[in-house]
């Protein structure tokens, strides 16, 4: 037994010598470690930190294996999606949503949802308006006004002489005058944003071709949230408005998804009044009447109630709404914020307890829909790193990416449907791409992710040693290990392959063995680490030790894989993100869609 644990432990070959049957004894032998693991339960925490055991200097290992025969959640294609804040009517950004170089990183992360909403979507007005440049006001003296609305309405008449799909290429001083005016409205934003106060938004018809046609080019489905707090004097939703948008929308045939309001909970801080889950829950039910009346959107999805963190009073919320309006929506939302951006270290990034905030939330989220629509679809909306807009060289750096990548692999697991993110491109710090139109660190880790990662989960079983935790102290996961299906859309890869993504918080590396199905198979590793002198701080990466960059404004590089021979033990260097990519398992739960 001493010499069958020893194979076990340290992933050493059956010698030549092996007394007869001792292979045989080795499957029960793998089965009673896997007692001393993690349940394979989706939703639990999947890895243990391995200790040195005693008497072997510097041995860390793993087992791991991944029950291939059935799938223990089926997520949404879309389930990796995008968000754009309306903020991008305020600072400008929205009449740029038309260039290549945005349209081409879009692309990369479809199909997904891009639903247009935040903070301000609630002080959003539609007005049927052609001409936004000659009626728009702006910071600036009158020499960049000119030369900026002049540009706009140029690059405008361009694109209306365009047929299909309407890409501009921006000159650099247009998108310099731009950045100079993004720079001044993101002062005038935060200020709003920390005293909670919100000016009203103009969206145009104008306004509304862009936002639909950036969607449409880049293979994304628009899920735009309509105003809420437009109210009767019995606290009724106002709908005029919302219907001037809807009419306007199915005059163009535009393919829209629609939600009402934007965090109804907070409604008394912003306008002084609130307004409760039930009255919302029929304000839906009056959207939907509305939506059914316009043949376009007669069957259109509709979302929400898109609530905030779910505290005692927010719970009580969405029970409210739930009694209303659960068969009104084909999905429930709800959205969450890790760490006030305001006082963010890049050690909190790197924190187990923070990690594990969100298993609480979505527990609590699924008691209350299971209780009202038992197997009504979850989403998560709305989510980021950090609130009241991030932090320069945090919520935009490699560090970041541990709690994102963390949240995708913990919210499949738990069969939540959707997760989206806040925000493709914005002001602040929390967003994909920058305003130099270049994808930060957690760009490259969406598109391997949507590369690599299919919405079959699979359960994985893990064996190894565990530290007996002091008396008090809790022990929490540094090594975090997910595994999907493929993805079917990497036609590298036969249907049958998984992928597993690993987090390894620890400041060592880690070692890994495939056992059971895995074992003596080809692997593909994907290692995503930080590019430059800055560290965990970069906001450059490297995979497998190549800096990764656009070729030029219409093409994303080639993710190329490092191939590792079969049965090779997988090293996980500390402080990184890594996917691998197991070919030709052949697994059952993986062959058809």
């Amino acid at each position: 037994s001493e010499l069958i644990r020893g194979f076990l432990l340290f992933g050493m070959p059956c010698p030549s010598s092996c007394p007869p049957g001792l292979l045989a004894l080795m499957a029960p032998g793998l089965a009673l470690m896997a007692t001393f693991s993690l349940p394979s339960q989706a939703g639990d925490r999947r890895a243990l930190p391995v200790e040195k055991p005693s008497g072997v200097k510097g041995r860390t290992l793993i087992l791991l294996d991944v029950n291939t025969k059935s799938p223990v959640r089926i997520i949404s294609e879309n389930f990796l999606s995008l968000q754009l804040d309306p903020s991008i009517i305020h600072d400008g950004w929205l009449d740029f949503l038309s260039s290549r170089r945005l349209v081409t990183l879009a692309r990369g992360l479809a199909p997904a949802f891009l639903r247009f909403a935040g903070k301000r979507t609630d002080f959003l007005q539609f007005h049927n308006v052609k001409n936004p440049a000659k009626s728009r006001g702006g910071p600036g003296p009158d020499y960049y006004l000119k030369n900026y609305e002049d540009d706009i309405v140029r690059s405008d008449i361009a694109l209306d002489k365009q047929k299909g799909c309407k890409i501009a290429q921006h000159p650099d001083i247009m998108l310099e005058l731009q950045r100079e005016k993004a720079a001044q409205m993101h002062l005038v934003l935060l200020k709003e944003q920390f005293s909670n106060t919100y000016s009203n938004l103009t969206l145009t018809a104008r306004s509304l071709d862009k936002l639909y046609n950036f969607a449409d080019c880049s293979g994304l489905h628009l899920i735009f949230a309509l105003n809420a707090l437009r109210r009767n004097p019995n606290n009724s939703w106002n709908s005029s408005n919302a219907l001037s948008l809807l009419k306007y929308s199915a005059s163009k045939k535009y393919n829209i998804s629609w939600e009402l309001g934007n965090e109804p909970n907070n409604y008394r801080t912003l306008i002084g009044r609130s307004v409760n889950g039930s009255q919302l829950g029929k304000d839906y039910i009056q959207l939907r009447s509305l939506l059914q009346l316009i043949r376009t959107y007669s069957r259109a999805q509709l979302y929400g109630p898109n609530i905030g963190r779910p505290r005692k009073n927010v719970i009580a919320f969405l029970e409210g709404f739930m009694k209303v309006a659960a068969g009104t929506v084909d999905a429930v939302t709800w959205q969450h914020y890790y760490i006030d951006g305001r006082v963010a270290k890049v050690t909190d990034f790197l924190k187990t307890r923070l990690l594990d905030t969100l298993s609480d939330q979505i527990r609590k989220i699924q008691k209350v829909v299971n209780t009202y629509t038992p197997g009504k679809k979850i989403w998560l909306e709305g989510v980021g790193t950090t609130s009241a807009g991030g932090m320069n060289n945090l919520s935009d750096s490699y560090a970041a990416g541990f709690l994102w990548l963390n949240t995708l692999g913990l919210l499949a697991s738990q069969g939540i449907d959707v997760v989206v993110r806040h925000s493709f491109l914005d002001h602040g710090h929390n967003h994909l791409v920058d305003q130099n139109f270049n994808p930060l660190p957690d760009y490259w880790l969406s598109l391997l992710y949507k590369r690599l990662i299919g919405p079959k989960v699979l359960a994985i079983h893990v064996a190894g040693l565990q530290r007996k935790p002091r008396p008090g102290r809790v022990i929490r996961d540094k090594l975090r290990i997910y595994a999907h299906c493929t993805s079917y859309h990497n036609h590298n890869y036969v249907r049958g392959s998984i992928t597993l993504y690993i987090i390894n918080l620890h400041r060592s590396r880690k070692k890994i063995k495939l056992a059971g199905t895995l074992r003596d198979k080809i692997v593909h590793q994907y290692l995503l680490q930080p590019y430059g002198k800055d560290g965990l701080h970069s906001k450059l990466v490297q995979l497998n030790g190549q800096p990764l960059a656009m070729v030029d404004d219409g093409t994303l590089p080639e993710l190329k894989p490092r191939p590792l021979r079969a049965g090779r033990t997988l090293v996980i260097p500390p402080l990184t993100m890594s996917f691998y990519v197991v070919k030709n398992v052949n697994a059952l739960a993986c062959r058809y869609r």
